[in-house]
């Protein structure tokens, strides 16, 4: 059967099918500071089976391909995957790239919240990193909600929604909350502490396993954990070398430096 021809515009939604939903939880985690939410949303995706219905496009992305393991190419998107579970729907939202501009920030979460309001959907989690620019061994989660009620029944989960304003969320995970509470859905962002240097996946645990519990999901976090003993060892490295090289440059041993 012929392949059917797509052109891409400003957001090209690709379905590969149309499944059955009854008011999904849309959970977003696209790449952002420490790659935090891309990281949680694609474990969770791996963890519990989740099948990809769509592919996103836009001219708003890199102009780009990726080549993939076996040397076969794909172009730059955006993926949107379901899963049924007991009385509970997911659709989770991940890809390669955010928009790069504001207008297609916009037109890509207005195209985003066109198909999950097919689906009825009401509510949004949102995952991301919050820089602290140090290395934090135990990261605390933040949230912020589109709604108070929201804010008093998570803070149980040990989520912490701080009470001064200021600040803002850049991006997928703040315009999906925004524009989906014009619609009528609710929502809340997590976002996990992490240096904002490098990927974090210790803190996309912590992310992950909030939203597991809030979701009552049951998944294992091994991969993850592995993944973040592979970066503190690279972190550790690279603090070795810093460290050898300054003590070349001033001729000290900085191990006696207090």
């Amino acid at each position: 059967m012929a392949r059917k021809k797509v052109r891409v515009d400003d957001a090209t939604v690709v379905y590969k099918e149309k499944p059955e939903l009854k008011n999904p939880i849309l959970i977003e985690g696209l790449p952002g500071v420490g790659n935090v939410g891309k990281l949680a949303a694609e474990h969770l995706i791996d963890e519990i089976g989740a099948k990809k219905f769509a592919d996103i496009y836009s001219t708003d992305f890199p102009p780009q391909v990726f080549i993939d393991h076996d040397g076969i190419i794909h172009l730059v998107k955006n993926e949107m995957y379901y899963w049924k579970g007991d009385g509970k729907d997911l659709i989770i939202l991940t890809g390669d790239y955010q928009g790069l501009s504001t207008r297609g920030q916009y037109i890509l979460t207005q195209s985003v919240l066109d198909v999950i309001g097919q689906y009825g959907t009401k509510m949004v989690y949102t995952l991301g990193g919050y820089g602290v620019g140090v290395d934090v061994e135990k990261p605390h989660v933040t949230g912020a909600a589109t709604h108070k009620t929201l804010v008093k029944n998570h803070k149980k989960y040990g989520i912490i929604f701080k009470d001064e304003g200021g600040g803002g969320i850049v991006g997928a995970s703040g315009l999906l909350l925004g524009l989906g509470k014009m619609r009528g859905m609710k929502g809340i962002c997590l976002m996990g502490e992490t240096s904002g240097y490098m990927v974090d996946p210790n803190s996309a645990r912590e992310v992950l396993k909030i939203l597991t519990e809030i979701l009552d999901i049951k998944i294992s976090f091994s991969k993850l954990e592995e993944k973040a003993e592979e970066i503190r060892t690279i972190a550790k490295h690279i603090r070795n070398l810093e460290k050898s090289a300054m003590e070349k440059e001033t001729g000290e041993d900085l191990n006696y430096i207090g």
